[in-house]
């Protein structure tokens, strides 16, 4: 029997794709998301599924509704139909993930000293940051994926970047907060620049954004989704914050 928490955070899941994409298509089992604009953006551009129904082709679903991209992205978010697909699908040719939908059961710190930041002001240590991760990448995939935040916007009635800034003034740490109308919400994107590591600064931001969440909406559900294979998942757990869940996905290039 999935819980309560797990329920809530793939409701918001669901919804913030849908509420940012630019095209839904429905699809057996689920719907896919689209956004020309950020044609490189895996989240922006992805099939997101519950439970596929038998019979169903999810690799040639994956053709038929992003077959004009240079990428697949299947989210699956019930973890019994995406442990079945990893056989048919890591054959086709995908990477299978498995993520962890953890939820934050430990006290509200009092907050980080981080702050909201506009794009305008974040977008250069973004770049730097993306350029960094892929050194390979082309000037036009580096601007959509530093860009894309501007689609996020419209995902949930309030949707905020926080960044913490270093000694020197920069930025240095920075995530997403992502919060509905019931006061769920969800924490993203949090990255820590890499010359700005070990300095307190992701734990700022990940303290700023519980408090603002808390403040909000002291009862509402707060979580994040973290790799199941990468220590991350450790330093959340030492911060309040429990796996209820297990989703996936299905990369291909």
């Amino acid at each position: 029997m999935i819980e309560d928490s797990l329920r809530t955070a793939l409701e918001f899941r669901r919804a913030f794709a849908r509420g940012q994409a630019a095209e839904v298509v429905e699809v057996p089992g689920g719907f896919g998301v689209l956004c020309g604009e950020f044609e490189y953006s895996h989240e922006h551009n992805q099939l997101v599924l519950d439970a596929p129904p038998s019979g169903v082709d999810v690799a040639g679903l994956a053709e038929e509704v992003l077959g004009h991209l240079e990428h697949r992205r299947i989210s699956v978010f019930d973890d019994a139909s995406g442990l079945a697909l990893v056989p048919g699908l890591t054959a086709a040719g995908y990477r299978h993930e498995t993520e962890l939908v953890m939820v934050h059961r430990g006290p509200v710190p009092p907050g980080g000293g981080a702050g909201p930041v506009g794009l305008d002001e974040l977008a250069p240590a973004l770049e730097r940051q993306w350029r960094c991760w892929l050194p390979w990448a082309s000037d036009d995939s580096i601007a959509q994926l530093v860009n894309r935040r501007t689609a996020r916007a419209a995902g949930a009635e309030l949707v905020l970047t926080l960044a913490a800034r270093d000694g020197d003034g920069a930025f240095g740490s920075w995530a997403d907060l992502y919060q509905d109308a019931a006061g769920t919400a969800q924490i993203e994107d949090l990255a820590t620049a890499e010359e700005h590591q070990r300095r307190g600064l992701a734990d700022a931001v990940l303290s700023s954004a519980l408090r603002l969440a808390a403040d909000r909406a002291p009862a509402g559900l707060r979580f994040l989704v973290a790799d199941a294979e990468d220590w991350p998942r450790q330093w959340y757990a030492r911060r309040g914050f429990t796996a209820v869940g297990r989703t996936h996905g299905f990369v291909r290039q």
